[in-house]
């Protein structure tokens, strides 16, 4: 897997690579039904998507037979880094604590997810002293 973190995917380029990262490498029939199960889309538009990628060099393909598999290229955490490192800039004027701030202000955070922020807050303050 490659580690381009130049190419911002799509919405629906990532839905797809979603897909890719939990399911692993997959025909183009196989993500459209996983698709379907949540929107209303045609296979064609499935299929130019993952060309599209292709091209984007988000995924390779590789040939099984008739059918075609699709292989994530990139890294889950280099793209989550990339977008979030964008939307941080272009919404919150690259302030980290308003991100965080409103991300905690507008969801039910949970016990659990609290502690696990807390032992990474503890971990960020480790690694400056």
């Amino acid at each position: 897997m490659t580690r381009n973190k130049t190419v911002k995917p799509t919405q629906a380029e990532l839905e797809i690579l979603r897909i890719l990262w939990d399911r692993g490498p997959s025909s183009v029939k196989d993500v459209h039904q996983l698709i379907g199960k949540e929107k209303e889309t045609g296979y064609t538009t499935t299929l130019k998507i993952m060309q599209n990628m292709l091209e984007k060099s988000l995924v390779i393909r590789k040939g099984e037979g008739r059918a075609h598999i699709y292989h994530a290229n990139v890294m889950e955490e280099d793209i989550q880094k990339s977008l979030l490192a964008s939307f941080m800039t272009v919404a919150f004027g690259g302030s980290a604590k308003n991100l965080v701030m409103q991300a905690l202000g507008n969801h039910q955070t949970s016990k659990e997810e609290i502690k696990e922020i807390r032992d990474l807050l503890d971990q960020i303050e480790k690694k400056k002293k």
